[in-house]
C-alpha cells in the first residue's frame, strides 16, 4: 500500500553546465519529510535545470522511504 508523504527539498549547484550546452548540470538534492515521514536523504542528480532535480530528488525520496516503510510493516 502506497502511503502519502509529505517532503520538501533544497537544491545545491554543484557543476552547472555550459550555456547552450546539452550537457546536463549537477545538483545536490537534500529531501526531507514531514512528520510522521521525518527522515533526510541527500542525492547527487544530474538535470538540466533546479527544478528538475528538485523534482526528482523528491520522486527518489518518496519511492525510498515508502519501500522503507513498507519492509518495517512486515
Amino acid at each position: 500500500m502506497r502511503r502519502r508523504i509529505l517532503a520538501n527539498a533544497v537544491v545545491d549547484v554543484i557543476r552547472e553546465a555550459p550555456p547552450a550546452s546539452r550537457e546536463l548540470s549537477i545538483y545536490r538534492v537534500e529531501a526531507w519529510g514531514k512528520e510522521p515521514h521525518d527522515y533526510v536523504r541527500v542525492y547527487e542528480i544530474a538535470a538540466r535545470d533546479a527544478n528538475m532535480a528538485a523534482r526528482e530528488g523528491l520522486d527518489r525520496f518518496t519511492e525510498e522511504i515508502g519501500d522503507l516503510l513498507d519492509k518495517q510493516e512486515h
